[in-house]
């Protein structure tokens, strides 16, 4: 008990000293930088739907697949981890932030291999999303399919 208060004190002690986070500039910057990947995806799907003459929900899902190519391709180059430390929470949050942490998690262990490097520490950060996901999914369909056969 005694070592606790001994750390609280010394909490409160340095209370003081230590820098105030600039929470405004923190929210701002990830406003914007979050804000400016939309509006690239949002610039990608036009694209689609100009070029190709796609509908726009048959642009979504290329649109994605391209923001995640450029979230890749930005990773390997270093850039998008730059980005990451400017913008915090606005580059981690859309699809392009998952995208990040999986291409980072596959560069690091790439020494080891493909596929007991990349391929298995890949896995390990998606593989929870990846399960979490199907099994969504076939819930949602067994519902949904049982729900067609009631009406």
């Amino acid at each position: 008990m005694a070592k606790s208060k001994m750390k609280d004190d010394y909490k409160n002690q340095i209370k003081d000293f230590q820098p105030k986070p600039p929470y405004f500039l923190n929210c701002l910057k990830a406003f914007l930088i979050g804000g400016f990947i939309c509006m690239v995806g949002q610039g990608i799907q036009n694209f689609y739907i100009e070029v190709f003459n796609f509908s726009e929900k048959d642009a979504g899902n290329p649109t994605a697949a391209t923001l995640i190519l450029l979230s890749a391709i930005l990773t390997g180059l270093g850039i998008y981890d730059k980005l990451g430390q400017f913008a915090g929470a606005g580059s981690a949050v859309p699809i392009t932030g998952f995208a990040n942490s999986m291409t980072s998690a596959a560069m690091e262990h790439r020494s080891e291999g493909i596929v007991l490097g990349v391929a298995t520490n890949m896995f390990k950060l998606a593989g929870s999303v990846i399960v979490f996901g199907v099994v969504a999914a076939y819930v949602v369909g067994i519902i949904r399919y049982l729900y067609g056969l009631a009406f």
